[in-house]
């Protein structure tokens, strides 16, 4: 086993993988960007390094500066989690270069699913059941069109090649929607995956997304530990989980079919540690009736792996560390039993009234549920904040129990107790669904999350006031601070009067310099806005303004597509509230925007 491994993520997954590094013994190294600074994962670790300030690209995604502090902390191997840099394979063959151990499959699986049109040919190759449709990248939307018309069929799905998540995924209904599907696919895979390639395939409507969770060693031992139900998605992204799938759906033969169809794939990539297979499993829409067909392979741990874990009492990254420190899996497939029924729900900050629009912002009074069959797998803290630069996810809920009507009923019971004030979550969403007749019966309640009426009749709770930190954070008499010393993170602790500055390096401030610097807002910052009346119409969130499709003068119609702003790796389509003339476009492609701030006035002609 390692004696010191690196984390190179952040949030709820970095806890996780440090609380099974503590349990099997193991340092753990975590890294952070300036955002970060004060985040639990950077507490909960060993030893913590600073990645420095700016995007992603800058710090969570640079491969140097992560081998960098690999080297300088002493870590045998690097755990990469989920996102950023866990499906890259450059990113896992330069650990390799460098010495390190990747916790993950080689280099060359991660690069042969890595690719979704590769995957596709090489599970076709060995007999697995794909979606029908393209096993190469289409280059032209005249190219699309043509495939789409002679061969796939329409509706159609116009998928990233690199893409996963949600990410790159468009559907062209008709012919007249191709070309807008295309680009969009093709733009969030070049943003998301550096890869603008797409390919076709056709859509399914409404199938249920089944996926199975298998476990390899460095030995060509393989096994599967079931399959988990994720068909609840908005933006065809996962927000409810649950293992096993609902029993009128995946019965026993078919669990042993899709499991076998899980551990032939993981084999043909001579794959190591713990991946996904997923699938869509249709009932009857005119692809020959009931089928599970192969979606693609997730060369990492999952976000939903706790539900998994839950049923089998496996602990999945552990297994993986295991795996990549070379050892032999501890469990034979007849060693795999699922018992019960465990459900996960994802705490977004998100506002479902408004199209699951992303809401970042500061976490005031926070108090997780707990009791007989709950788990909370989180990243924050009270006083912590949820920033657009990251995934817009607080925690993740899970419950076990029984069957699956008791693990609803101590699902809504924990939802009741999860506090979270000052942020819009996903609970209200959460416990409105659980609570209906759709999910009752097992079904994708596709209607619901297309149901923009039904969404809006969601209440929120109304955020928190600020914290006052008068006299009563005067009493405290005991203090701890960030300080770093040479890049490297050291949590001190203070006994005596209170100090209300931050301590950087050995550098105090106390609202000025560096501390200062990180709250002021960004040059063409917009500050936030009520709007100004009837005609202006809001930003809905904060984000950056990925692309204006409308000028000033333009006529448009109601819900008439005008912007696309980029928000927490989502893009989100705002649509005009009216009919009119636009008559102030005070927006700009590539520039930041702050939730409330005006997009567009547009006066109906009835006003003159």
């Amino acid at each position: 086993m390692f004696s010191k491994v690196l984390v190179a993520n952040r949030g709820e997954i970095a806890v996780r993988i440090i609380r099974a590094l503590d349990e099997l013994g193991v340092a753990s190294v975590a890294v952070y960007s300036e955002l970060d600074r004060d985040a639990p994962h950077v507490k909960r670790a060993g030893e913590s390094y600073n990645l420095g300030d700016g995007p992603a690209a800058e710090n969570y995604l640079s491969v140097q500066k992560i081998l960098d502090v690999a080297a300088r902390a002493g870590a045998e191997a690097i755990h990469p989690g989920y996102g950023f840099l866990a499906e890259n394979a450059p990113f896992a063959q330069a650990c390799e270069d460098a010495g390190i151990v990747f916790i993950g499959p080689p280099a060359s699986a991660i690069e042969a699913m890595g690719s979704k049109t590769r995957a596709r040919e090489l599970m076709q190759a060995a007999g697995v059941p794909i979606v029908p449709g393209t096993t190469e990248p289409v280059a032209t939307v005249a190219d699309a069109l043509r495939i789409a018309t002679e061969e796939v069929g329409f509706p159609v799905a116009v998928k990233a090649a690199g893409g996963g998540g949600g990410k790159g995924f468009r559907v062209a209904l008709s012919a007249d929607e191709l070309q807008d599907a295309f680009e969009g696919s093709s733009r969030e895979g070049e943003k998301f995956f550096s890869d603008p390639t797409v390919y076709l395939e056709r859509y399914l409507h409404d199938p249920r997304h089944v996926e199975v969770q298998v476990l390899a060693d460095r030995f060509g031992n393989v096994i599967h530990l079931g399959e988990r139900d994720c068909s609840i998605q908005r933006r065809h992204q996962k927000v409810i989980e649950e293992s096993p799938a609902p029993e009128w759906v995946v019965d026993d033969q078919l669990r042993e079919r899709i499991g076998q169809i899980g551990v032939n794939a993981a084999k043909a990539v001579d794959y190591v540690g713990a991946g996904t297979i997923e699938g869509l499993f249709t009932t009857g829409d005119g692809v020959g009736g009931d089928q599970y067909f192969f979606l693609e392979m997730n060369t990492r741990v999952q976000v939903e792996h706790c539900v998994t874990e839950m049923t089998t009492g496996i602990d999945i990254v552990k297994e993986g560390i295991k795996a990549a420190a070379g050892e032999e899996l501890a469990y034979a497939q007849a060693d795999v039993e699922l018992r019960g029924h465990a459900i996960e729900c994802r705490i977004n900050a998100e506002d479902a009234s408004k199209n699951f629009a992303p809401a970042p912002g500061k976490i005031g009074a926070y108090r997780e549920p707990t009791g007989p069959g709950v788990r909370v797998d989180s990243g924050v803290e009270e006083g912590g904040e949820v920033s657009p630069m990251y995934d817009p996810m607080v925690a993740k809920l899970i419950v076990w129990d029984a069957d699956r009507e008791q693990a609803t009923s101590r699902m809504l019971r924990a939802l009741s107790e999860f506090e979270i004030e000052g942020l819009k979550t996903l609970i209200p969403f959460h416990q409105a669904l659980l609570a209906t007749e759709q999910w009752a019966r097992g079904e994708t309640c596709k209607d619901l999350l297309e149901d923009k009426k039904w969404l809006k009749t969601l209440a929120f709770p109304k955020p928190a006031p600020a914290a006052d930190g008068g006299e009563q954070e005067a009493e405290k008499v005991e203090q701890t601070y960030a300080v770093e010393v040479s890049g490297r993170r050291f949590d001190v602790r203070v006994v005596g009067p209170p100090f209300g500055g931050v301590v950087i390096g050995n550098a105090a401030t106390n609202g000025t310099g560096a501390a200062a610097a990180r709250k002021a807002p960004k040059r063409g910052e917009r500050k936030s806005s009520s709007g100004g009346g009837p005609d202006t119409l809001p930003s809905p969130l904060q984000g950056n303004m990925w692309k204006v499709l409308v000028k000033q003068g333009d006529e448009v119609t109601e819900g008439q597509l005008l912007c696309i702003i980029e928000a927490m790796k989502m893009e989100n389509e705002i649509t005009a509230h009216k009919s009119g003339t636009i008559v102030e476009l005070p927006i700009t492609e590539g520039a930041p925007i702050q939730a409330g701030a005006p997009i567009a006035t547009i006066r109906s002609a009835e006003a003159g």
